[in-house]
């Protein structure tokens, strides 16, 4: 195989499967180590690549704001079992943060019947599930990003600042090693933020499709949270990679395990 024809072959699998690994790309396309990585080298210097230890991912583009409509119709199984997790993690009579998104959302579903938590949210429509919820319920408000659902400006932020509460589930638009979490305007990365800063424990929930992306805007690095909560659709090497730096639990019908 010529060299041109490799680097084709490595940027088509990192193209499809989000990453590659030396040691299979040495037994697959019968070359040296040494040899794949130079190639790794120069693609990451042409900037189609991005090298991590072991192997190399592919470089995506940044994750955009999703509407509310779009989201809400996309991995709602998954979603639903981080969120039945989730809700056991909540102890009794806690304070807890809501941060807005889909997966929350199902969180918020869950728990809605629970008459001893007092439930804090930047998320219109979670507020609108809770609206029979014998819990205390308190709404941010702020400035409503249409067609999101989601409050952010100086009025939420005021609000979060004078807070303090027990556990945050926070949702992310895109999850990476180097990056850590990211949203895709300034904006709400600082209203993460001031989240993760008023509660004693954040948790992350979030879809397997989220991992090896990244977004605008860093909220936070990985070493920050207690850990993420995803499906069992996670690669076990990502299991692995993104454990050494924080705690992975990923679940699927009465099962969970911890990476």
């Amino acid at each position: 195989m010529l060299p041109l024809e490799r680097k084709l072959e490595i940027l088509k699998r990192t193209d499809k499967e989000g990453k590659v690994q030396i040691e299979q790309l040495v037994e697959e396309l019968n070359v040296s180590g040494m040899t794949i990585r130079r190639d790794l080298a120069q693609l990451e210097k042409e900037g189609k690549v991005i090298r991590t230890h072991g192997g190399a991912v592919a470089v995506n583009p940044l994750i955009p704001e999703t509407p509310y409509q779009n989201k809400s119709m996309t991995r709602v199984n998954q979603k639903h079992l981080i969120a039945k997790y989730a809700a056991s993690l909540i102890p009794e009579g806690a304070q807890i943060l809501l941060d807005s998104g889909t997966t929350t959302l199902e969180i918020a579903k869950v728990i809605k019947s629970r008459d001893d938590l007092t439930i804090v949210t930047n998320d219109l429509k979670i507020a609108a599930e809770l609206i029979e919820s014998p819990s205390e319920i308190i709404c941010t408000g702020g400035t409503l990003q249409r067609g999101i659902g989601s409050f952010v400006g100086p009025h939420a932020q005021d609000l979060l600042n004078q807070i303090r509460v027990d556990l945050l589930f926070m949702g992310t638009h895109a999850i990476n090693l180097e990056k850590g979490l990211t949203a895709p305007t300034m904006e709400k990365a600082l209203i993460k933020r001031l989240m993760a800063d008023a509660a004693t424990t954040t948790w992350v929930v979030a879809d397997s499709q989220k991992f090896n992306k990244s977004s605008f805007s860093q909220v936070c690095s990985l070493e920050k949270i207690e850990g993420i909560i995803t499906d069992a659709e996670l690669t076990p090497e990502d299991t692995v990679r993104y454990g050494e730096i924080t705690s992975i639990y990923t679940v699927k019908e009465n099962e969970v395990s911890h990476g």
